[in-house]
């Protein structure tokens, strides 16, 4: 019964048509499951002059007016949480997740006077295109549905995936940002070297190293080093892995 459940809903949540019509089935999921209210946000094509975004809840209005007006998602330790997990979690264990500030703590208890208590959040990430989560929620003097959390899980990550196919978003290929030296510059800066050492690894002369990282910044219209970094790495044109597997090959060659 359980799996037949999660099949169905599933099925339904991919065929949506409308935003509207996926607002309707991840009301009737999130009843299924054992919870109370949801909340899904889904940015696509970030950074993106063609990006879009979607966002889909029954959240008291009180409180999403609030959440909304005073952009209480920049100190929502829950959106912080889900970019740090590769599975949905708990809310109870976002402690465990990222480090919380007393303001962020102060920003979750407010939601609790909106019966916004509990919950479990679904994230979705693929860096420079899509970022996402679909949390389902439960309130006061209730426990979250222990045995239905994998289907949430399941149904958390179709949902976003539907909400992608009803945004209207329409991919474009779009040629990378820098050229294949102003990369390697900007990689060989990630891993702490300067111009004159990223010089000599590249076999070009300094001049020319300060000239690729000045028109890398250029086209991300980034004043600093570390800015242009940080575009590179959200575009995936760099990746964390590019630069800590160096780091780490190169320690144990000492």
């Amino acid at each position: 019964m359980y799996f037949e459940l999660i099949e169905s809903l599933g099925e339904l949540i991919l065929a949506a048509n409308s935003v509207d019509e996926l607002h309707e089935l991840l009301a009737k999921t999130t009843h299924d499951l054992g919870f109370d209210r949801f909340a899904l946000s889904l940015e696509i094509g970030c950074g993106s002059a063609f990006g879009t975004s979607v966002l889909i809840h029954d959240y008291p209005a009180s409180w999403a007016d609030m959440y909304i007006g005073f952009n209480l998602a920049e100190t929502d330790p829950i959106r912080r949480a889900a970019e740090r997990s590769l599975l949905g979690f708990k809310w109870q264990r976002i402690r465990h997740l990222i480090p919380v500030t007393d303001f962020e703590r102060r920003t979750f208890e407010a939601g609790h006077k909106y019966g916004i208590v509990d919950g479990y959040t679904v994230p979705r990430h693929m860096p420079g295109e899509i970022t996402g989560s679909c949390s389902f929620v439960i309130g006061t003097d209730r426990n979250l549905p222990e045995a239905m959390l994998p289907g949430a899980e399941l149904l958390g990550a179709i949902a976003l995936a539907s909400a992608r196919n009803v945004s209207g978003y329409e991919e474009r290929s779009e040629p990378p940002k820098l050229t294949d030296r102003q990369r390697d510059c900007v990689l060989w800066a990630a891993r702490g070297k300067t111009d004159w050492e990223i010089s000599r690894i590249l076999g070009i002369s300094r001049d020319t190293v300060v000239q690729h990282l000045r028109e890398a910044r250029d086209r991300y219209d980034a004043d600093k080093r570390a800015s242009l970094i940080l575009c590179a790495l959200f575009d995936g044109l760099i990746s964390f892995a590019d630069i800590f597997r160096w780091r780490e090959r190169r320690k144990r060659r000492r």
